[in-house]
């Protein structure tokens, strides 16, 4: 796809040169001046941006002009993040000035102010040079992104019932829902229902609107039917009108209605909400709300207030929406969320495309290269109906072979087509959003994420903006793929209490990689060819990495194999990677079998995740690893033959997150106390650990996970050591006991998370985290009979989760006090099931007031791997789609 990232890069790389924290930093450096100069080179060509990425579909120099610019920007980003290092590096020598010189004894402040300077000047003088011509190209100034979404076309109520397949299902839930009494949340009738229709682009919200909205029942039902595509701006004198206009149609005769559609323009609000009321009051009505984009809740109001005020008992509201937000905020009932066509259903909508009535039985062959056509559709009709049109009439088996094995981007595609569907979709993204969605493409279809894996890939890759003062960027992160969700653009979405795993539609993954540009690859034998200047590359093979030996890979930022490395013997690989990709951000080695690393690693100043999971060949790190400032993640869980952590630990100031697996008895925890930045700790299957952190405080920790420590004995947890944390976790550590003394008020925990996981006891001082705890989880504890005494003091409670506790009989008897509790799971536990099956336990009574209830009598899910498989691979069957979704906080 051509360029279409560029403005966002020129708005970052300008926020970032105007914020105080980097404006302190380059004058740390001493390159203050020269930086507020390239920033005015940036917005000089920022202006024009936005008109030049719209036209730049017709004009090829165009597209040309602005490869130029994207270069020159990211050379740009990588300087700043250069500044970055060396502000870093300052801290460092000020914080640790007595014992660090032997690191840096090689860093020139004044000879790096100098080079960095002249490298400054060259990037202005490119980028000047370049911005000249922007007057050739007749590009106007638009500074904010107020860029036109093309929206599909107005839709009507018609259609042809026999053309529709595989939809009868729906249509009788959504009818049936129609026919219901309406009902509010204290379930008195004085209500209009609104029942919203949700999916991604495609998949026939549309045409089962339509459906109903001429079935002969709801026909009978309701005196007064009213179809209005919404689509645009959700303006509410203009939706007004077009509801007038409905019920003018419906009941009027034609002469009549064209009178008043052209006097309705002329009417202002007050003449129009009037006559709104006039044709509504009595009248049962249907209105049907197809194609709404908007997400903001007051105008709903405004709208849904003057329609309620006309309507008869019972009246009804259908809306269509792509976006979960829009079902939430103007749903009354839960929305129908449409899933795929059957594989019987898709093929026959395929054959009704493709061939003229029984002309399928004449070519078997073409037939059997259907079948295989379809499967890529996963069940979405306008993109089956869309590659079935391309073949209508065509009898050659090469034309067929053709569209079955090239990606669907790469095909044909009119404006009422798949792509231009789902396109539409991200064209409604904010631009925030639209890099961080292009980085799925470098996953193959079907690969099945972890939200914390992603905040990292985002983090690394310079996509998520400072957090605010009381947000983590785990919390950006989780908002972002929130907004994704409920754009549809994720789908079977398994929340396991402190993360969550989701799948994205083959379809969405076909939409990332076509508008991801040539700076995301992911590279396989189907598409083996690596292209100039990339940044992000993505390996499904080792070989492949291999075989780009004598290609440039200087730019690149992210380097990851979403499958693993296996292969032994590949230690050549890491000294090629040190030594050539010198900009390097990200790089996921999990599985490999490095023995060692090499001391150039400290080479790769610019890298802020580095993984090694599950490398179990590895025994020692380099002290040089220690250099790296600018590192946010190490991943060392799994190394179960890694000796020793290495030395200095405390250099790494940005360190934000670590996972330790280590044969050592003791921990460095005085270095590990000294990473004023460290967030997240998880010490995984450390067996000589006995008493780690009784020495020392981490004040900054806020998540601490200990799994597997065999012979962990006891852990201070008390405000003295752990003043932020909020969550912890505690996993099959055999011979830890959670202490039951005296604890001082004053040092106890404002815990919001615990999760507990093969654990023998609960001692009653837990009960200290009664105001604060929100999520509690019993995971996997074979020989709990009885959930603890002092869960019911648990006020703030909301999530209550309970996994494979099969001796556990009952559920507190006052649990139906737990007016806060929200949402409450209980999976593979086959006496909670039996009493507090929903609707016909004998105690789901007891219950059945908490919002969401999850209650399987078995479910092998990833709840069990969140311990067992610390490496978050996948357990080799896909989940079935969620029950419901909870995205934690």
């Amino acid at each position: 796809m051509a360029e279409s990232f560029i403005f966002s890069i020129a708005e970052s790389l300008i926020t970032k040169l105007a914020s105080r924290a980097y404006q302190e930093a380059s004058r740390v450096v001493g390159v203050y001046d020269d930086l507020q100069d390239l920033k005015t080179s940036l917005s000089y060509v920022k202006a024009v941006l936005l008109d030049a990425e719209q036209k730049q579909e017709q004009n090829h120099e165009l597209r040309e002009w602005l490869k130029q610019i994207k270069l020159i920007f990211y050379d740009a980003e990588n300087l700043l993040d250069e500044v970055d290092c060396e502000s870093l590096r300052k801290q460092l020598r000020i914080t640790h000035k007595h014992k660090v010189g032997g690191f840096f004894s090689s860093s020139n402040p004044l000879l790096f102010r100098y080079k960095i300077a002249q490298r400054i000047k060259e990037i202005r003088k490119r980028l000047d040079r370049v911005a000249a011509d922007r007057d050739k190209f007749g590009l106007q100034t638009i500074v904010v992104d107020k860029r036109i979404v093309y929206r599909r076309e107005m839709t009507y109520s018609h259609v042809v019932e026999s053309d529709v397949i595989g939809r009868d299902h729906d249509k009788g839930k959504i009818v049936k829902l129609l026919m219901e009494p309406s009902l509010d949340n204290n379930g008195g009738s004085k209500h209009i229902s609104v029942i919203p229709i949700v999916g991604i682009g495609g998949l026939g919200k549309t045409t089962l609107a339509k459906l109903v909205f001429n079935d002969e029942r709801i026909t009978d039902t309701f005196s007064l039917k009213m179809w209005v595509c919404v689509s645009d701006e959700f303006d509410i004198k203009q939706l007004i009108i077009k509801i007038i206009n409905a019920a003018i149609v419906s009941g009027t005769t034609s002469a009549d209605a064209l009178v008043y559609q052209q006097t309705l323009r002329d009417m202002d609000i007050e003449q129009l909400q009037y006559l709104l009321r006039n044709k509504l009051t009595g009248q049962k009505f249907l209105l049907v709300l197809d194609d709404v984009w908007s997400e903001d809740r007051a105008k709903w109001i405004q709208l849904r207030d003057l329609i309620k005020a006309g309507g008869a008992e019972g009246s009804k509201i259908v809306v269509t929406t792509r976006s979960r937000s829009v079902a939430s905020i103007m749903g009354t009932v839960p929305f129908h969320d449409l899933q795929g066509l059957s594989s019987e259903g898709s093929f026959s909508l395929f054959v009704k495309w493709a061939f003229t009535e029984g002309e399928e039985e004449k070519y078997p062959t073409l037939v059997m290269i259907g079948k295989e056509i379809v499967r890529k559709c996963k069940g979405v009709p306008l993109a089956i109906r869309t590659l079935a049109s391309l073949l209508f009439s065509k009898y050659e088996i090469n034309d067929w072979e053709s569209v079955r094995d090239d990606e669907i981007w790469n095909l044909p595609q009119k404006k009422d087509d798949i792509l231009p569907a789902l396109k539409l979709s991200y064209d409604h993204m904010p631009s925030y959003l639209r890099k961080c969605f292009a980085m799925f493409s470098l996953f193959p279809k079907d690969f099945e994420f972890q939200s914390h894996d992603v905040h990292s890939l985002w983090r690394a890759a310079g996509l998520l903006p400072p957090p605010s003062k009381n947000e983590t960027s785990l919390d950006v992160a989780n908002r972002y793929l929130s907004e994704l969700m409920s754009r549809s653009f994720l789908e079977n979405v398994s929340d396991v209490s402190t993360y969550y795993y989701f799948f994205i539609h083959d379809l969405v993954h076909d939409l990332a990689q076509y508008v991801a540009s040539d700076d995301y690859q992911l590279i396989s034998s189907e598409n083996p060819n690596i292209p100039e200047n990339v940044l992000h590359l993505s390996f499904t093979e080792l070989d492949l990495f291999s075989q780009s030996f004598d290609i440039n890979l200087s730019g690149v930022r992210t380097i990851l194999f979403p499958f693993g490395i296996e292969k032994a013997g590949n230690e050549y690989l890491f000294t090629k990677w040190v030594s050539t990709c010198k900009y390097l951000r990200y790089l996921d080695l999990h599985d490999s079998t490095f023995e060692t690393l090499p001391g150039s690693i400290s080479k790769l100043k610019h890298l802020r995740f580095l993984s090694l999971i599950k490398n179990r060949r590895i025994r020692k790190l380099p002290a040089s690893i220690c250099t790296l400032q600018n590192l946010e993640e190490l991943h060392l869980r799994g190394c179960v033959e890694l000796e020793t952590l290495p030395e200095k630990l405390r250099n790494l100031i940005n360190l934000q997150r670590i996972s330790i697996t280590s044969k050592q008895s003791v921990l460095p925890e005085g270095d590990i106390a000294k990473l004023g930045s460290l967030k997240y700790l998880d010490i995984y299957a450390c067996d000589n650990l006995e008493s780690p952190f009784v020495e020392v405080k981490l004040s900054a920790l806020r998540v601490l996970r200990i799994m597997r420590c065999k012979n962990l004995k006891s852990l201070p947890l008390d405000t003295h050591h752990f003043p932020q944390l909020e969550k912890f976790t505690l996993h099959a550590c055999g011979n830890f006991e959670l202490s039951d003394g005296d604890q001082d008020m004053n040092s106890v925990l404002r815990l919001k998370t615990i999760y507990f996981s093969m654990v023998m006891n609960f001692p009653y001082s837990l009960q200290g985290y009664s105001s604060t705890l929100q999520t509690l989880v019993f995971a996997r504890c074979y020989e709990l009979e009885a959930l603890p005494e002092w869960l019911l003091n648990m006020t703030s409670l909301k999530y209550l989760h309970i996994w494979s506790c099969p001796r556990l009989i009952s559920l507190p008897n006052g649990i139906h006090r737990f007016i806060a509790l929200e949402v409450l799971r209980i999976h593979d536990c086959p006496e909670l099931y039996r009493k507090y099956q929903p609707h016909v336990g004998e105690y789901w009574h007891q219950i059945s007031h908490i919002k969401h209830t999850d209650i399987r009598k078995t479910w092998r899910s990833r709840e069990e791997d969140f311990c067992d498989n610390q490496d978050m691979e996948s357990i080799g069957t896909k989940l079935s789609k969620c029950f419901f979704i909870f995205l934690l906080p």
